[in-house]
């Protein structure tokens, strides 16, 4: 029997609630309002697509998706514009390109995967030990792991003044907001305080958000890597669709436009892997959706309807990859050999213990190393680790273990760097101040 995301096998872990079963999701359905969305997930998407193809491999396409709006009215925020980014000639290559199984859901196209079954999940909460141990004090928590503001909400007019360089702000757990190249966007942003779909149960921050929805500056666009609740939160996407509406664009995985548009978001490219769009007005910067190891579900119903996968943002001046939730898998290799060198990447660390259940979805720190130096970063960011207690590890240990697998690849601290939340690190090649 397959199981449902980390979130919940999280709250399995700790808590014991039968809530984990398909029987009690069933029983609860009432006061989930993600399940009226079921019958999106589970239709076809009836709606019309226009795709161009560009930059053709001998077998394969890096390609440019519009998707079609629920609404009828057209506006330029709502329109796709063709990029004018040109890929260079060492993707005249083979890739691996997204599979979906019998039954129409997508599978991982690499030996090292296997899905993570029930019986296992069992297996982790009853056998194995939680070493977490979160700390019960503020006061330890905030010396700890600190918490601070970010420089916008104090002077949000510094915002996107980045020298040609790239801004990077950590939000917490795998949400990063990026400046480059004229654009600010979010990773897999979540502001709520549980990565799960009751507001009174599920993994639970123990680290705040460094500020609120209302405090961000203006956000051109949002890329999400899959549908686990810790990177996809249902209160996240209406609160930044009701304070940007369609002039944000939404960059999601194929599968996902249908739910998207339920919650009321018209601007919104869905990509599968290997597709490119990019942001109406800013042409020159294109967003690739690439791939990673891992899957999707939200509910009983919809195991890996959803495609997942990883960010490519390539620009005139700076390429910045998100590795979204991954396993470590052959996907890192093509990505750094069409797209590489990145600038910047924001690569997990965390929620990888017991490595016997967890090694086929989420990477531990030296296999984030392997990522940085498979995709050829000049630079990484550590991200998912800090936020939610999602596996069993010591809540300092990813970045002790981090630096000591820096130290066996021959880096130091300066090439993957751990950022308190709400810390911001401007990252190109003069050392200038960013706020000048």
């Amino acid at each position: 029997m397959k199981i449902y995301d980390h979130c919940w096998l999280s709250f399995f872990k700790k808590e014991f609630e039968t809530c984990i079963t398909c029987k009690a999701h069933n029983r609860n359905k009432s006061s989930l309002p993600l399940f009226r969305l079921q019958n999106l997930l589970e239709s076809d998407d009836k709606d019309e697509e226009c795709l161009t193809s560009t930059n053709q491999y001998p077998k394969e396409a890096v390609r440019i998706r519009q998707n079609s709006t629920r609404s009828s009215r057209s506006s330029d925020s709502s329109r796709s514009s063709r990029k004018s980014f040109k890929l260079d000639v060492r993707l005249e290559e083979d890739v691996t390109k997204s599979v979906r199984g019998k039954n129409g859901t997508f599978v991982n196209p690499w030996s090292t995967w296997k899905m993570p079954t029930y019986r296992n999940a069992v297996k982790w909460a009853l056998t194995e030990k939680n070493n977490s141990n979160i700390p019960s004090s503020k006061e330890e928590l905030d010396r700890e792991l600190p918490v601070i503001e970010p420089y916008f909400v104090q002077h949000p007019e510094l915002t996107g003044k980045t020298k040609n360089g790239i801004r990077i702000t950590w939000l917490g757990h795998a949400s990063v907001m990026v400046e480059m190249d004229d654009l600010v966007f979010l990773t897999d942003p979540i502001f709520s305080q549980r990565a799960s779909p009751f507001n009174f149960a599920g993994p639970k921050r123990f680290r705040g958000p460094p500020c609120a929805i209302d405090q961000l500056p203006k956000i051109d666009a949002v890329v999400i890597s899959h549908t686990h609740y810790d990177h996809l939160d249902y209160n996240t996407v209406l609160g930044l669709n009701a304070r940007f509406g369609t002039e944000l664009r939404w960059f999601v995985p194929l599968g996902l436009l249908n739910w998207m548009q339920s919650c009321g978001c018209e601007n919104v490219i869905e990509l599968d892997w290997w597709e490119q769009n990019c942001v109406p007005g800013h042409d020159e910067v294109t967003f690739v959706f690439t791939p990673c190891q891992h899957w999707c579900k939200r509910t009983p119903f919809d195991d890996n309807k959803v495609l997942w996968g990883s960010w490519s943002v390539l620009g005139p001046s700076n390429r910045f990859y998100f590795a979204g939730d991954t396993a470590y898998c052959a996907a890192f290799e093509q990505i750094g050999k069409r797209f590489g060198p990145f600038d910047v990447a924001a690569i997990p660390i965390g929620a990888y213990e017991p490595r016997w259940f967890m090694k086929n979805q989420h990477v531990d720190p030296e296999e984030a190393v392997k990522i940085h130096t498979d995709i050829r970063a000049k630079k990484s960011v550590a991200i998912h680790w800090g936020t939610f207690a999602l596996a069993n590890e010591f809540y300092l240990e990813p970045p002790v273990k981090l630096k000591e697998a820096l130290e066996r690849y021959g880096l130091t601290s300066e090439d993957f760097l751990v950022m308190n939340h709400g810390e911001s690190r401007l990252l190109n090649k003069y050392d200038e101040n960013p706020f000048e």
